[in-house]
C-alpha cells in the first residue's frame, strides 16, 4: 500500500472540501490514489458538506434528553438551513442521538476553538508538573504533553468525540454525514447537561455504560 503523506491529504481537501480526518480516511481505503478518493468522498457525499458549512443556518430545534432515571438531563441546540429540515426524521433522530451523547459522555464544549487559552494553559501546567516526576528529558516531556492536551481536548469537546452507538465515527463524521444526506448546513450551537447533586459528595456512577444499555447497547 502507497503510503498516505500530508501532501496528499492537502491536495485532496483542496479539491473536494472535504475534512481533513476524511481525506486521509479516503486516501487509506483507496490506497492514495487522489482520483481515487475523489471519488470515494463524492460517493459517500462528505466533499459537498464541507462546502455547506459557511452558509446560514438559523432555523433548527431545541431538543432535551432526560436519562431514564431521571439524574442527567441535557438541552441541547442544533441549527439547519431551513424549518423542512428541522422536521426531518433524520434531523430529529440526529439531535436525539447527539443530546444521549452529551448525558453518557459529559462534553463541556462543542468544540475545541471554545476552550479557552486560559483553561488549556492550567491543564498543560498541572500535567507538565506530573511529567516532570518521570525524570525524562524536557523535549521529550514536551511531547508527552502534548499527546495528553490533545487526547484530553477530544475527550471534552462533542465533535470529537466517538459516537455513542458507533465509534468507529466521531459526532463530527456524524453531522458531515447527515449535511451530506440533507443537503443542508447543521450546527450544533450549544448545549447544557444537569446531573443531579453535581458539585456535592455522591456516590460515582458510570453513566456511559447506564445510557448505552437503554439504548440497547450493552
Amino acid at each position: 500500500m502507497s503510503e498516505v503523506t500530508m501532501g496528499m491529504i492537502k491536495e485532496l481537501r483542496e479539491r473536494t472540501s472535504a475534512g481533513m480526518a476524511d481525506c486521509k480516511k479516503a486516501l487509506v481505503e483507496t490506497s492514495a490514489d487522489i482520483e481515487k478518493a475523489i471519488e470515494y468522498l463524492r460517493k459517500k457525499g462528505l466533499s459537498k458538506a464541507a462546502k455547506k458549512a459557511g452558509r446560514v443556518a438559523t432555523e433548527g430545534s431545541v431538543s432535551s434528553y432526560i436519562h431514564g432515571n431521571g439524574r442527567v438531563g441535557v438541552l441541547l441546540e442544533v441549527n439547519c438551513e431551513t424549518d423542512f429540515v428541522a422536521r426531518n426524521d433524520d434531523f430529529v433522530q440526529f439531535t436525539k442521538d447527539v443530546a444521549m451523547q452529551i448525558a453518557a459522555m459529559n462534553a463541556q464544549y462543542v468544540s475545541p476553538t471554545e476552550v479557552s487559552e486560559e483553561e488549556i494553559a492550567k491543564e498543560r501546567a498541572i500535567r507538565m508538573e506530573l511529567a516532570k516526576n518521570t525524570g525524562k528529558p524536557e523535549k521529550v516531556i514536551e511531547k508527552i504533553v502534548d499527546g495528553q492536551i490533545s487526547k484530553w481536548l477530544k475527550e471534552i469537546c462533542l465533535l470529537d468525540q466517538p459516537f455513542v452507538k458507533d465509534d468507529k465515527k466521531t459526532i463530527n463524521q456524524l453531522r458531515e454525514e447527515l449535511i451530506a444526506k440533507l443537503g443542508e448546513n447543521i450546527q450544533i450551537r450549544r448545549f447544557v447537561r444537569y446531573e443531579l447533586g453535581e458539585g456535592l459528595a455522591r456516590k460515582e456512577e458510570d453513566f456511559a455504560k447506564e445510557v448505552a444499555k437503554q439504548a440497547g447497547l450493552a
